[in-house]
């Protein structure tokens, strides 16, 4: 797959990554109980770090307090407890962070029953963790696998000891090959290992060299994430000196999206790639890929329930999302009420329209409809460019379109433009 820097440059704007839509920009004061049916994604927001990483735009507590994991996890029990009880099995299980390893392993197998307590887990339940190595031990693999988790999201970023340093987090090759090692020796059957690319330092040589260890190392999945510049929201970000031009930034997309699709994988859009009978890969060519706010995932129209401190639940008509704040989310069910804060319920013409953005971002076509007859009329500059292509019954995207998917699918959004105080990351 051959990269146009002349394109990329001229779509490098400003755009919503639509892990929703509308976007999380849209939420609104809301207050109450999420309500769904059917079959469950969950998702667990565990925020603890030892340490902050400068570039981190997560929503994480940094400590070295051990105990703070203790607490909240009977915090998360208590949430447990006021939700009302679902039928629907649980297809999908994720916990993310902040780092989900912060958690001794005894917290871990503890989760793991409260869970099961609450919720009927399908059998073949999907369920990853996203794994910080430096401090991860061989018990924590175990007690993950013990609790069922199949698949781990290895944060690595950049092998490049003066990247780690310049954004302090220093992670040694011993320790992402032991964590490599522990987890596949105990039966995990996917990674994913997590890149960024625009960091300070690193230039087409460094990154290479990078990409050269990942390749060798052959993880089943990777996600090389555009790194987002945005000190007004995270002001740690100020910190970073020393980062790539936007022109060595585009360079580095260039190298990363050629060297990895000439190796083998394949190039899923925004940010993913996948070797080709990885599961992810299958469900794109089969058209039933599906995106949410943890990514990109092969579990459609499932109802998503988010658990801890600013996680966000989603149904087919609403958007729910808990308190960000450690205080506040603990003093809420101090109180016995709901943590949920904010949210947003979706009009008919929103479902519409999402359905539409997630078929472009996922499954990389949409059919021509003429609830969208003004939007297909708009897409002829699109087309000479070369990121989409007309069909009989709609558009395709194209390899070129695959990188610049965010340009594509503000054309079917209402709100794009619209909200002028809202600051999005380039689409590149």
């Amino acid at each position: 797959m051959n990269v146009d820097l002349r394109l990329i440059q001229k779509y490098n704007v400003a755009a919503p990554r639509y892990t929703s839509y509308p976007p999380a920009t849209h939420f609104v004061e809301m207050h109450g109980e999420r309500k769904g049916s059917g079959e469950l994604s969950l998702y667990f927001h565990l925020p603890f770090c030892w340490q902050r990483c400068w570039y981190c735009g997560c929503t994480n507590v940094t400590t070295e307090n051990q105990a703070a994991s203790a607490e909240y996890i009977q915090y998360i029990r208590r949430e447990l407890e006021i939700t009302k009880p679902r039928k629907g099995p649980v297809v999908q299980l994720h916990l993310g962070g902040g780092t989900p390893t912060f958690l001794l392993p005894s917290e871990i197998e503890m989760l793991g029953k409260m869970i099961r307590s609450h919720f009927t887990l399908d059998e073949e339940v999907e369920a990853s963790v996203e794994i910080d190595p430096r401090r991860l031990t061989r018990e924590h693999v175990t007690a993950l696998r013990g609790t069922g988790f199949q698949r781990a999201s290895i944060g690595i970023q950049d092998f490049d000891p003066a990247v780690q340093e310049a954004v302090h987090r220093m992670q040694s090759r011993e320790q992402t090959q032991n964590a490599i090692k522990w987890l596949r020796e105990a039966g995990f059957s996917s990674l994913n290992f997590d890149l960024i690319y625009g960091l300070p330092h690193q230039t087409a040589a460094s990154f290479s060299k990078t990409l050269d260890e990942v390749i060798a190392l052959r993880p089943e999945r990777l996600a090389v994430f555009n790194y987002a510049h945005v000190p007004w929201l995270k002001p740690t970000q100020n910190l970073l000196t020393a980062l790539p031009s936007p022109e060595e930034k585009l360079e580095l997309l260039k190298l990363t999206v050629e060297r990895l699709t000439t190796s083998g994988y394949i190039y899923i859009g925004m940010d993913h790639f996948a070797l080709a009978d990885d599961e992810l890969a299958i469900a794109q060519r089969k058209g039933t890929l599906q995106r949410n706010f943890q990514g990109y995932s092969t579990r459609g129209n499932t109802d998503i329930y988010g658990f801890g401190m600013s996680a966000i639940s989603q149904t087919a008509d609403a958007y729910w999302q808990n308190v960000k704040d450690l205080a506040a989310y603990y003093k809420a069910l101090d109180d016995g009420r709901s943590p949920i804060v904010k949210g947003y319920i979706l009009t008919k013409d929103d479902q519409i329209r999402r359905k539409a953005i997630m078929q472009l971002m996922c499954n990389l076509y949409l059919d021509f409809n003429e609830y969208f007859a003004a939007e297909f009329a708009s897409l002829d500059d699109l087309e000479a460019d070369g990121l989409i292509a007309s069909t009989k019954n709609g558009i395709t995207v194209t390899d070129l379109g695959r990188l610049l998917i965010r340009n594509i699918a503000v054309r079917f959004d209402k709100y794009f433009g619209k909200q002028t105080s809202v600051q999005f990351s380039r689409s590149i």
